[in-house]
């Protein structure tokens, strides 16, 4: 009987490595606390259509990742976007002169996650609180008290903070982990029967609350009414208000969204505020995996290499061929 190799957690990491790991003749089980894959790649349906609260779009640099994106927009799960793009700074808006490729997925960003799960078994909605060594082999208890296994190695796919949790049978591995900072971000919906006037379609922030918004229809695929808009707060002004409810945080934000239009704005059709407590690492690293090679314990994701989108999938690429060079 084979015995399976376990992945915690769906974002981009996980199913990066899962992926490879299949396509290296291997067995892989996934698990998410989450009721879909994508992590922070994640959308959220609405009655406002489909939107992207988290990941906004993601760039490609590093070769292996250009060919893994062109493969995507191949296949239909990605194209490329092209904004109008501002700079907003000391109360001046001004176009950006950013030449930056920028991609998403389509029809909305959890359509790469969704495909790069495709088949692959997976227990949503089951978060894993411990991982332990049997006789010979790893097993996982979930919160729910259930016991998951037996494993042959474990890739932990979380952010940070809760990859340290689990690696508590690695301590050295462990306290690395428990050493990286992970910013919060406030990001918040809000969708207008009136589409606002204005020709921006994307903009970066500066000396306000707010850190990014986007215009959800300029995205490919998107539905174009109603015009709905996606404003993420800065870390800073995030952990500020990191406990206040929901309603303050949307009235806060769309007041600063009016303060850089200049206009008084319309009130939204539809608002809808996620914090995301572990949003991005607050600075790169460049250890691409940390693993325990003889234990058969691994952990990937953004917070190993650059914070982006490309660095989680290089991430979990790098678990995966560790693990598979191990067993050679």
């Amino acid at each position: 009987m084979t015995v399976p190799i376990a992945i915690i957690g769906t974002g981009i990491a996980g199913l990066s490595a899962a992926r490879a790991l299949k396509d290296a003749g291997h067995v892989v089980q996934l698990f998410d606390k989450s009721h879909g894959s994508g992590g922070r790649m994640s959308s959220k349906r609405s009655e406002a259509g489909a939107l992207d609260l988290g990941a906004q779009y993601f760039t490609a640099r590093d070769r292996r990742f250009v060919n893994e994106v062109q493969r995507w927009q191949a296949n239909g799960w990605a194209a490329e976007w092209e904004p109008q793009l501002y700079n907003f700074q000391s109360g001046q808006l001004s176009p950006s002169p950013d030449e930056q490729t920028r991609w998403v997925g389509t029809p909305r960003m959890s359509a790469i996650t969704r495909a790069l799960l495709d088949d692959l078994p997976v227990e949503f909605g089951c978060r894993i609180t411990e991982v332990f060594q049997g006789q010979q082999h790893w097993n996982l208890l979930d919160a729910d008290g259930n016991n998951h296994g037996p494993f042959s190695h474990v890739i932990i796919a979380t952010p940070a903070h809760q990859a340290t949790a689990l690696l508590a049978a690695a301590p050295k591995l462990a306290s690395t982990a428990a050493g990286v900072k992970m910013d919060p971000t406030w990001a918040i919906a809000l969708a207008f029967d009136t589409p606002l006037d204005t020709p921006m379609e994307g903009c970066f922030v500066q000396n306000s609350p707010l850190d990014w918004l986007a215009r959800n229809r300029s995205k490919p695929g998107r539905d174009a009414t109603p015009d709905t808009w996606i404003l993420h707060a800065t870390s800073a002004w995030s952990k500020q208000h990191l406990d206040l409810p929901k309603d303050a945080i949307i009235e806060l934000l769309h007041g600063a969204f009016a303060e850089l239009l200049h206009c008084s704005m319309p009130a939204p059709v539809f608002s809808l505020a996620h914090r995301w407590l572990y949003a991005r690492p607050a600075s790169g690293h460049e250890w691409g995996v940390l693993a325990d090679a003889d234990l058969g314990l691994y952990a990937c994701g953004d917070w190993c290499l650059s914070g982006r989108v490309e660095g989680a999938w290089l991430s979990g690429q790098e678990a995966a061929r560790r693990l598979v060079e191990h067993l050679r």
